[in-house]
């Protein structure tokens, strides 16, 4: 992979730290043969400069980019947002570079991942594994 693809990740890994959101959550939903428990598995990243929003959907290649809707008189805003399965690709990526949202995106792995490593078990090198995938 080229260097301004490294530069774009590591850069939206800092936002995601600083301005995204990941929702990983278990929640009961009722259906007519009885209630399941069920994922909600979601990061986003809003803001009002759609050419970063637009950089994020061009570097990470999943989710959608879609209007925010925002009160009257306040500045539009743009909203990057995937789901489930796209999460792990995005949480994959971003992965060597997280800090503040480090632990949730390692959740986010080992569900759909969980022979990675033992569940609840997120005691790794992390200047060795990220040199690994640079």
């Amino acid at each position: 992979m080229n260097d301004n693809y490294h530069l774009d990740t590591a850069y939206i890994a800092g936002l995601f730290d600083g301005e995204g959101s990941l929702t990983y959550k278990k929640y009961k939903e009722k259906k007519k043969n009885g209630t399941y428990d069920c994922w909600r598995i979601s990061m986003e990243i809003s803001m009002t400069d759609k050419n970063v929003i637009e950089l994020v959907h061009e570097t990470l290649m999943v989710g959608t980019v879609r209007p925010k809707k925002v009160p009257t008189g306040m500045k539009p805003q743009w909203r990057w947002r995937c789901t489930f399965r796209d999460c792990l690709h995005v949480c994959k990526k971003l992965w060597p570079f997280a800090t503040v949202k480090l632990h949730k995106i390692e959740k986010v792995i080992d569900h759909y991942e969980p022979d990675i490593q033992d569940l609840d078990d997120t005691v790794i090198d992390l200047a060795l594994e990220r040199e690994k995938r640079l």
